[in-house]
């Protein structure tokens, strides 16, 4: 049973990966859209979320990485690099908080997405500090301010609003489901 469900994840951590191949094309590659809305962040949450924090990870670092290889979008560096880290650590840490949440619901969804954004978003600003350094040349507190939040304001709405709405549609399948007991029957099948 264990085997069935590690490939039912893989294949939808492969999915995801796809699913964030895509999305940036519907951006139009116009950079200044996709700096805004943030298309790759979309499916590495979800990954982390549905497929768990391990994939979510692997997911997030390898995305970026893999769309620059193939289509030369991000530049690697310094946006490629920074982003391969911060989506590692968006599906790691919603993953890892939304999987050790007492109830697995929509409040905790919420407070799985807001943890993951603030680390993911420090940890792009350790690494853009890394890449460029600190001081008028390098990575400013104002770069930080605009890349991590200001220019970032309709990615972010867009993400809590879709998001949550997506996983509520995939409780009603039956694909996730919400609630403590729904937790504690997984953890009894395992």
């Amino acid at each position: 049973m264990d085997a069935r469900r590690n490939i039912f994840h893989l294949t939808l951590a492969a999915m995801f990966l796809a699913i964030g191949m895509v999305l940036p094309f519907f951006t139009g590659q116009i950079p200044q859209i996709g700096n805004m809305l943030l298309p790759m962040h979309i499916p590495v949450l979800l990954c982390g979320l549905i497929c768990g924090w391990q994939y979510g990870l692997g997911v997030g670092f390898v995305l970026p990485l893999l769309r620059y290889a193939l289509f030369g979008m991000p530049i690697l560096f310094p946006t490629g690099i920074a982003m391969a880290f911060e989506l590692a650590t968006y599906g790691l840490v919603i993953g890892f908080v939304y999987s050790h949440s007492r109830w697995q619901c929509v409040i905790s969804l919420y407070r799985s997405m807001i943890a993951a954004m603030v680390a993911g978003r420090m940890v792009w600003a350790a690494v853009q500090i890394v890449l460029l350094g600190i001081g008028d040349h390098g990575f400013t507190w104002q770069m930080f301010l605009a890349g991590a939040f200001l220019n970032a304001i309709p990615g972010i709405v867009l993400q809590l609003v879709l998001i949550p709405g997506i996983m509520v549609a995939l409780n009603r399948t039956g694909l996730v489901q919400f609630g403590r007991r729904a937790v504690e029957k997984q953890k009894v099948k395992e």
